[in-house]
């Protein structure tokens, strides 16, 4: 059984505002991360909090659904839901998990240097103006860009009653696309900064991806034109730390409510389809092909929701 530390990964960096990297677990284990319990102060709010540790809005209501978002009692325990199961996907470039909210990024290893991972929270399209599915491709950097904003939200400006939008926002404070830009190679969309950072972690974009200004300027520095993305939609997420299955859920996209109706169901239609991927591995052992299932665990983790990873077998 390999070591806990190698499960959990070793954190390289943790300045304020950032996204820590990790080593990145061997395939055949899914979880890195570590969750945090810190208390609240009187002086910050669950968004303070928030953005300190590099966590969107949503994941950390989720995480602490009792807590009042502006008022936390002094002293509350305030859970830091930074740990987390890899998306299935291939880890490759940017993984965009949008019911998640949350980027994941695996760089080219450095000679010599093991493998990590990186993650970040995002906004993403609301449900009139939804973040395309699929795969893309960097196609160029800005700093400092400039936004021409389309006709369609010059329109819904002119529509809600707004005043009327230039043609032309120049570099700036006041420039909704911050002040890194990745250009992808679906048209029209990017990944990028914002003038309202406290907006991170929400459905609030017109299809864009945006991110803490700080989260994007390390991310603009480290990821090179050409790099490789998939944007998935993985509200359910199941992921093996040793021989322990893990499930981590989150609230679907409101285009796909229907769908989740019976959120049981769809979760237990999930686990059959991941633990028969696990079984017809042929590196898959004993212990993992005899799971069983803590029902008691299961349907707590269906009721929470708390968008962080938890225990589900015995």
């Amino acid at each position: 059984m390999r070591k806990f530390f190698l499960l959990l990964a070793t954190l390289l960096a943790t300045p304020w505002g950032q996204a820590a990297s990790w080593i990145l677990p061997p395939a055949d284990i899914d979880i890195f991360g570590q969750l945090q319990v810190i208390p609240a102060s009187r002086d910050e709010t669950l968004l303070d909090i928030a953005r300190r540790y590099s966590i969107g809005q949503d994941e950390m209501l989720w995480a602490n659904p009792l807590i009042d978002r502006w008022l936390p009692p002094d002293g509350a325990d305030v859970v830091i839901p930074s740990r987390y199961i890899i998306p299935q996907a291939e880890r490759n470039g940017l993984v965009i998990n949008l019911p998640e909210m949350r980027l994941y990024y695996f760089p080219k290893p450095e000679k010599g240097k093991k493998p990590t991972v990186i993650t970040y929270p995002i906004s993403i399209g609301r449900m009139d103006w939804r973040t395309p599915l699929g795969k893309t491709t960097v196609v160029r950097k800005q700093k400092d860009p400039p936004w021409i904003p389309p006709q369609s939200i010059k329109m819904e400006a002119i529509a809600a009653g707004n005043p009327p939008l230039p043609d032309y926002v120049p570099p700036g404070p006041n420039n909704p696309l911050g002040r890194h830009a990745l250009y992808l190679g679906t048209a029209g969309y990017l990944i990028h900064g914002t003038d309202k950072p406290y907006g991170i972690g929400m459905r609030v974009t017109h299809g864009c991806l945006r991110m803490y200004p700080e989260d994007i300027e390390s991310l603009f520095d480290r990821v090179p034109v050409g790099t490789p993305v998939q944007l998935i939609n993985q509200p359910i997420k199941l992921g093996w730390l040793a021989d322990s299955l893990f499930i981590e859920l989150h609230p679907p996209l409101e285009e796909d409510e229907e769908q989740y109706a019976d959120y049981m169901q769809k979760v237990r239609e999930e686990i059959d389809r991941f633990l028969e991927k696990s079984n017809n591995d042929k590196k898959a052992n004993s212990a993992r092909k005899n799971i069983v299932l803590d029902e008691q665990m299961l349907e707590l983790a269906v009721f929470q929701k708390s968008g962080y990873p938890v225990m589900i077998s015995k």
